[in-house]
């Protein structure tokens, strides 16, 4: 998550118009205090990447402070919310990622969040919808994320062969963003869902691979003992 809040970029506010000339010279003024918020904004929304991991109530005021200054901070919302989910206060959450994406419709990765929120909450058509809008940017960096969380939603939602392809796609970013062992598995409980054995067992046997000793191997494991030998 960090790393994608760090890859950011400030969002800037439009020039201050010209009125009058008579008014020049607050006209500079206004612009220059402007420029300062964003700056600042900018500031506190560092501050708060920089303590996240160890002070979380204090990264929670500083990308407060990056919104005071600057609401058009898309990556202080992204922060906020991110946060906010932590602390399982979903609903609110969901409205910081909301804001987020209105701010910026290719921010694929709010809405890769959102979906995950609405996931959560059981809300599973709205999910799939925000996992596909994330990636209809081609320029999403992960795209993996929002194509594994989409196979999970669809899978949910019994739409095995949309699962599938979903897992498979995720499967050809490189790096990976999610755990091969873990796309693996679900890439193999798809396979058994769809009735496709030989898959099913090359898929669970790389989890068993992959994570020797782990909880996804055992789950792997339970899979492959109801497979036929």
């Amino acid at each position: 998550m960090t790393q994608h809040l760090i890859a950011g970029w400030i969002v800037r506010s439009s020039a201050c118009p010209l009125l009058v000339l008579a008014l020049l010279s607050g006209w500079m003024t206004g612009c220059a205090t402007s420029e300062e918020s964003l700056q600042k904004s900018k500031g506190y929304y560092q501050e708060g990447i920089a303590t996240l991991d160890h002070d979380q109530q204090k990264a929670f005021v500083s990308f407060q402070n990056a919104l005071r200054l600057n609401p058009n901070n898309k990556e202080a919302r992204y922060g906020l919310g991110h946060i906010l989910a932590l602390q399982g206060k979903l609903p609110q959450a969901e409205g910081e990622f909301l804001a987020a994406t209105k701010l910026d419709e290719n921010y694929s990765e709010a809405h890769t969040y959102l979906g995950q929120i609405l996931a959560k909450q059981g809300r599973w058509t709205e999910a799939i919808s925000a996992f596909r809008q994330a990636l209809t940017n081609p320029l999403y960096a992960t795209p993996d994320l929002a194509r594994f969380h989409l196979g999970q939603a669809l899978a949910h939602e019994s739409d095995y062969q949309g699962a599938m392809e979903a897992f498979e796609d995720a499967l050809v970013v490189n790096p990976p963003n999610v755990p091969p062992a873990l796309l693996h598995l679900e890439l193999g409980r798809t396979y058994y869902k769809l009735g496709f054995e030989r898959r099913a067992k090359e898929s669970l046997a790389k989890v068993v691979t992959l994570d020797k000793g782990g909880e996804h191997a055992a789950a792997a494991k339970e899979l492959l003992a109801r497979l036929k030998p």
